[in-house]
């Protein structure tokens, strides 16, 4: 091959892209194995000036990065054979002092082109057009569980001291200066959760939560945010922690906090952080809640067992987990809840919405995100055919996994059946499942027998909202090992070299390690807001010390506000169908004890 070819070979090299350079590179390979090779650097010696010089040093790089992968000598053979047969080991010195001198000028060359590049307007803005996909995508702070949201990066938020735009430092988050991507993820919030922003604007001119000081502790993500937001407008004042270690926004909670919230809270808190956080937001001088907006039932419990004072002007709770919800109960039954509560968890629009509806599609999410896993032929085992067990199952069964599910209530037991699943007990598959999923909101469902028979490579989480479900305290003991993966994913590793895929040590699946849908969330929130609305509001004595479902027309009059996203329209009874069914025509449809 003539030598201008070959240079113009090389040039293609530095300046296509990479599937084009593999094919040149391919190409200069091969001809230094050639005959040629000494013609070639013979060639080099005469390009002394203009663009033989600037091509000669491409055909150096090219040479020595080929010579250099070769693990034996290359003779080589040109014009002068018989008297130069020299190797490439007695020529790197030369080559290598030439690449250098030149390398220095290709590098300023190319910063000159790239800052050129820069200055050109377009929609990328001044970002530079050599930074990968996935480096550009992790700038953007966004609030999706990352490596980069790991609590690894950098020390605990309660040693650092920040300070919004306004002055205050009243909060305590991961970086404020976050905010402005939290705000837009807020927005794109608000674009799927049109019921509650109506409900807002409904309701923002009569305040209905004018003088309520409420403390709350959910999750703290982008569709929580739109709630804190709208119980503001609405009249409320409001303090706020996180429900969950690693289920927090980091940006969403700085542009909660720059918009002046008392937020407390981080991704990838420890124990000490989670109660330190709920802390804060209850002691706090010349301060006083008298609402509580719960998930979980940890908000509850502290005040109980540290400020019990506070229930003197507490006029109600607001629970929405299966967790809380029991813990309320347990109350109840021993007469130790002093307020009324109101039990969200079971209201129909967040059972039937939230916990299948959301699981149904966040399972999936979260298992892809952490492990990239197949479904397809997989064996997977569902602890539990409550709403969200049903949601799982289903996701699963619909990508090709051979769905396997546990439950205690021949109730749901039979459902399971009847959908087509096969009821076994844990321990009679343990040893063959790919993938252990626990949803029954009760402890100790995986315990550590469990864990030893699983086989080498089993995964296992929870979709509960409580840790308690899978025994992970048994699994921090001397003889185990635990190996990082990536954020919320950990090998656990026994003595004999097997090892299971633990994610997001037993916390929450889907709000640890990934994102839920926003639409539906929109209906458990326009649910907790009225559900706020009706204590605070109630007049005295209609709630007891005891705990409420929602009343059925609040149930309907929600899902009403979020049949008009999708252009549904309801069909009307006539006077005479209503007096045949005996009812009203505006409802409730249903009564209290018709399942749905």
């Amino acid at each position: 091959m003539p030598t201008k070819d070959l240079q113009s070979l090389c040039k293609l090299y530095f300046t296509s892209m990479a599937a084009e350079a593999t094919s040149v590179e391919r190409d200069v390979n091969q001809m230094v194995q050639s005959t040629e090779y000494g013609s070639i650097l013979e060639n080099i010696n005469d390009c002394d000036s203009g663009e033989g010089a600037l091509t000669s040093t491409y055909i150096l790089k090219m040479l020595e990065a080929a010579a250099s992968r070769r693990s034996v000598n290359i003779v080589l053979v040109g014009k002068k054979k018989d008297s130069a047969n020299f190797s490439v080991k007695k020529d790197s010195a030369n080559v290598k002092e030439a690449v250098k001198k030149d390398v220095e000028n290709q590098i300023q060359l190319t910063e000159q082109k790239q800052a050129e590049f820069n200055k050109r307007p377009g929609k990328i803005g001044r970002r530079s057009f050599s930074r990968s996909i996935s480096q550009s995508s992790t700038d953007s702070f966004s609030s999706a569980p990352s490596e980069s949201d790991s609590s690894e990066d950098e020390g605990t938020p309660r040693d650092k001291v920040q300070k919004n735009s306004k002055g205050s430092s009243d909060f305590c988050i991961k970086n404020i200066k976050q905010a402005d991507f939290g705000r837009r993820e807020i927005e794109i919030a608000e674009q799927e959760m049109l019921a509650l922003v109506a409900l807002r604007k409904r309701a923002q001119g009569e305040k209905p939560l004018s003088g309520a000081k409420i403390v709350g502790c959910t999750h703290i993500t982008a569709q929580t945010a739109v709630l804190i937001e709208t119980l503001a407008v609405l009249g409320a004042q409001c303090r706020w922690a996180a429900c969950n270690i690693y289920s927090t926004q980091n940006a969403v909670a700085a542009a909660l906090a720059e918009a002046g919230f008392s937020v407390f809270a981080w991704k990838g808190e420890s124990e000490y952080d989670f109660w330190w956080c709920i802390d804060r937001c209850v002691n706090l001088e010349g301060w006083q809640p008298n609402m509580i907006l719960d998930d979980g039932g940890d908000l509850t419990h502290c005040i109980y067992k540290k400020y019990p004072h506070v229930f003197n002007k507490i006029k109600g709770i607001v629970e929405e987990s299966v967790t809380g919800v029991h813990r309320l109960y347990q109350l109840s039954k021993a007469g130790k809840l002093c307020v009324p509560a109101m039990n969200v968890n079971d209201s129909v629009t967040k059972q039937k919405f939230d916990n299948l509806y959301c699981c149904r599609e966040s399972i999936l999410d979260g298992l892809k995100r952490t492990t990239d896993v197949m479904f397809g032929g997989k064996q997977v085992m569902i602890c539990g055919y409550g709403e969200v067990g049903k949601g799982c199952s289903a996701a699963l069964k619909a990508l090709g996994a051979i769905v396997y599910v546990t439950e205690i209530d021949p109730i749901c037991a039979l459902q399971a059946c009847m959908d087509g699943f096969r009821l076994v007990k844990l321990s009679e598959v343990i040893r063959n499942v790919d993938i252990v999923i626990t949803c029954t909101g009760n402890k100790n469902v995986v315990r550590r027998e469990h864990l030893d028979r699983m086989k080498n490579g089993c995964m296992v989480c929870n979709m509960g909202h409580s840790n308690t479900e899978i025994d992970v305290a048994s699994l921090r003991m001397p003889e185990l090992t635990w190996e990082r993966v990536r954020s919320q994913v950990d090998h656990i590793i026994w003595p004999d070299g097997k090892r299971i895929i633990l994610l997001a040590e037993g916390h929450l699946l889907n709000l640890s390690c990934s994102t839920v849908p926003t639409f539906v969330l929109s209906i458990t929130a326009t649910t907790q807001a009225l559900a706020l609305i009706e204590l605070y509001n109630a007049p005295e004595g209609r709630y007891k010390q005891d705990v409420y479902l929602l009343p059925k027309k609040m149930d309907e009059y929600v899902a009403s506000l979020h049949l008009q996203t999708f252009d549904a329209h309801l069909t009307e009874l006539t006077d005479d169908q209503a007096k045949y069914l005996s009812l009203n025509k505006n409802g409730p449809f249903k009564p209290n004890y018709y399942r749905y």
